[in-house]
Parts: C-alpha cells; sequence; structure tokens
C-alpha cells in the first residue's frame, strides 16, 4: 500500500528557520518532522510518494530513493496550489486504495491504524473553543456529509487533520477552489466524493497540528517527558 505524504509548505509561520530549512525538515530530538511521521506507519505500508516543492532537494537528499526498506517516488509540487493540488499530482503513481498525510503534522500509529482500518477515511480532532475554519460534519452513521467554513462556537465540533484514507475513485472528481480560488482543497473535493462513496469519520485520539517554532518545541517537550528524546528542538 502506497501513502502520499505532503511535504511541499513554505512553512512562513516558522521563520526565520525556513528561510533556509523546509518545515517537514524541522528537528525535534534529533529527527525531523517527516521522520516521526514515517516511524508511525505500519508495515503494509510499503511505498512513500513524497510531494516536494520549497527546498525540496533538502527532502530528496536526506531520505534518497529508500527509506527504512519503503521505496520513496518523488513529486514535486512547481506551484503552491493547495493540498488537493498536490495530491492529484499523484495520480499516475497511485496503484490502489492509499493514505495520505501532512509531513509536518503529527500523528499517533493507533490514529493511523484506524483509518486504514477503514476502506475510506478522514480523521477529525474535536474542538471545544471558538474558532474559524472548517466545520466537518457527518451523518448518524459517522460518514462525512459536509464541510462548512465560518465561525464556529466549538460545542461538539470536529476540525479535519488532513489525515485520509482513499480509493483511486478520488481523482474522477474536480478539485474544489479555496482561499479566493488561489488554491485547491483536500478536504472539500473529499466532500464532494463523500456524495458517491461513503467517508468514515474517525476522531483522533493524539493529533498535533505544527505551525510554529512554538509548536515544535511543545512536541519535543512532550517527547523528553515521555523519555523518547535526546536531541534539541532547533538541530537541523
Amino acid at each position: 500500500m502506497q501513502a502520499v505524504i505532503l511535504a511541499a509548505g513554505y512553512g512562513t509561520r516558522m521563520r526565520p528557520l525556513t528561510y533556509h530549512v523546509p518545515k517537514p525538515m524541522a528537528r525535534a530530538c534529533g529527527k525531523n518532522l517527516v521522520e516521526h511521521n514515517l516511524e508511525k506507519l505500519p508495515d503494509e505500508i510499503n511505498e512513500l510518494i513524497i510531494v516536494v516543492g520549497y527546498l525540496a532537494e533538502q527532502v530528496m537528499n536526506h531520505f534518497g530513493n529508500c527509506y527504512n526498506g519503503r521505496r520513496i517516488k518523488y513529486v514535486k509540487q512547481k506551484k503552491r496550489l493547495g493540498t488537493a493540488h498536490a495530491v492529484s499530482l499523484c495520480k499516475p503513481h497511485i496503484r490502489g486504495r492509499f493514505l495520505v498525510m501532512m509531513g509536518d503534522d503529527i500523528y499517533s500509529s493507533e490514529d493511523i491504524r484506524a483509518v486504514l482500518n477503514e476502506e475510506r477515511a478522514m480523521l477529525v480532532q474535536r474542538v471545544h473553543s471558538k474558532f474559524s475554519g472548517g466545520k466537518v460534519v457527518f451523518d448518524e452513521e459517522g460518514n462525512l456529509t459536509d464541510i462548512v467554513e465560518g465561525t464556529h462556537n466549538g460545542k461538539d465540533s470536529v476540525i479535519n487533520t488532513n489525515l485520509f484514507t482513499l480509493t483511486p475513485e478520488y481523482f474522477n472528481y474536480e478539485m474544489v477552489p479555496i482561499a479566493d480560488g488561489k488554491e485547491f482543497g483536500l478536504p472539500q473535493t473529499v466532500v464532494k466524493m463523500a456524495r458517491d462513496y461513503p467517508i468514515k469519520i474517525i476522531e483522533a485520539t493524539k493529533w498535533k497540528q505544527i505551525s510554529d517554532m512554538d509548536d515544535v518545541k511543545d512536541f519535543e517537550t512532550e517527547l523528553k517527558k515521555a523519555g523518547q528524546c535526546k536531541g534539541f528542538y532547533n538541530q537541523i
């Protein structure tokens, strides 16, 4: 089975570090963010498709053509046109059901397994405070029905984490424009797919969104408390 790793972004909120280092290569406890996620993939994932863009050579030189026994293919996203566009570039390489995940957010092995246990699935995070963005809506059977943009009170709300199990039928759907048409959104496009194919909603037990260097520091602190860290968050 293949896993698509999205690692093409600029990481502007992590400057000045990301002037010289792509965000997915920022380190916590001596390992970059992508490595922390790859370690949690189950054995059935035997090939990685890494979408690179900004400072792509650093990612490609670090991982090479194989990592921990998994073959690697690279797909270059020359223009930052969003997550749906990034996944669309992988279409020629997809052979069957596949996993999609952000390379620079942190997921748990348990949540990855839960998503893979479904034919098609989306991992979500419960939110307990007011937020602006996309609220994930699902039916009584726990299947995705919509994503509603706006400001929400957070009570009983869930948001998308950009971890999916998808099938090749995904590529039959036209990408949905977001950000005033400047990008194309993956979760919004998955909503279109959900009208024809059930997308199971899985609630995350542990997901950490990495937005800035404070998030990296917090992640490293968690690792230290768990006895899994001997390095420093800003090692590159």
